[in-house]
């Protein structure tokens, strides 16, 4: 699966919150996230343009790799696998033991609404600020999934450029 996600930098997330729901969006899931990212070995992530990461969220504990950004005019698009663990300390412990290196933690408050088949994410990430992401998932890349992103960003009068870097790369570049 690939996917393809525009952040935009926000002030008011209440108003964009307001606007989701006027539009018809879900009622929002909210969590705390804890992501921990893990570097290759014997291969720099940060220079081929990879991620490892466990996320913590409540309850629940995700491996995500995801591959190198795939360059396109607007919204950032990589390749994405998820895979739920029980034991997140059990999911480090192996990954420590086979060479893996802890790099960095990012944490986050997140409010996720469903809009048709794309998600939003409002997101308040510590050290950072306020963000707005609008994420859909497609088995392949193309331009449908980018035009999709730009008519929500439309119409929740979200303004400003998408920010091409992760969460982790604003945090630690």
């Amino acid at each position: 699966m690939y996917e393809i996600e525009a952040k935009i930098r926000v002030a008011d997330l209440p108003k964009v919150r307001a606007r989701l729901l006027q539009i018809g969006a879900s009622s929002p899931t909210f969590s705390d996230q804890r992501d921990v990212y893990y570097n290759h070995p014997q291969r720099d992530f940060v220079a081929t343009d990879e991620a490892l990461r466990i996320r913590y969220e409540g309850e629940r504990c995700t491996i995500t790799y995801k591959g190198p950004k795939i360059v396109t005019a607007g919204a950032k698009t990589r390749e994405e696998f998820n895979l739920s663990v029980e034991s997140g300390e059990v999911a480090e412990n192996i990954l420590q033991r086979l060479g893996f290196l802890r790099s960095a933690e990012v944490y986050k408050n997140r409010e996720e609404f469903a809009l048709g088949s794309a998600t939003i994410a409002l997101d308040q990430v510590e050290g950072l600020g306020s963000f707005v992401e609008i994420e859909v998932m497609a088995h392949q890349c193309d331009d449908e999934a980018e035009r999709r992103i730009d008519e929500i960003k439309g119409e929740l009068g979200i303004e400003g450029e998408h920010i091409p870097q992760s969460y982790l790369e604003l945090l630690t570049g």
